[in-house]
């Protein structure tokens, strides 16, 4: 995943993708739309996504079944999710959402400044274990070329 990976924004209609994107905008951050679970999926699948802001409402996949697809793939069960909802506490919707890794179920309306808040750190903390990873990956690949050529050594 790039280090400017985008936050996607995923909900079906065209006045909360225009208030969530100008809710998130004084992040600075690269930031996508989709307006249905599956073109939210295509997205994600290509790899460019850092977050996912997912209306539990969207049209085709519904926002727990992106979820569900998206932690069955190695590549992103990892991406931090935040689900939003207009039906208020329902304790089975939290129950499922948790249980799938969700990083927060947030209640419409939104807070503008809450919600910043939340993507901010979910990205930041996202994109320093990415670097862990690729950090972690470099040395062993390092630690596995030095050990190769110390057993080369030792052959002659």
């Amino acid at each position: 995943m790039p280090p400017d990976a985008r936050i996607l924004i995923a909900a079906d209609h065209t006045d909360s993708l225009y208030a969530l994107e100008s809710a998130l905008a004084p992040l600075g951050h690269l930031l996508g739309r989709a307006t249905s679970g599956d073109e939210a999926l295509k997205q994600i699948l290509r790899g460019t996504v850092g977050l996912l802001l997912l209306d539990v409402r969207v049209p085709g996949a519904g926002g727990l079944e992106v979820v569900r697809y998206m932690r069955r793939l190695e590549q992103t069960q990892h991406i931090p999710v935040v689900l939003l909802t207009g039906f208020g506490r329902d304790p089975e919707l939290s129950a499922a959402a948790y249980a799938l890794g969700v990083a927060d179920l947030v209640s419409k309306p939104v807070d503008p400044w809450t919600l910043r808040i939340k993507i901010s750190h979910l990205y930041e903390a996202y994109q320093h274990r990415r670097a862990l990873e690729r950090e972690i990956r470099e040395l062993r690949a390092r630690l596995h070329t030095a050990h190769t050529a110390e057993l080369e050594r030792d052959r002659t």
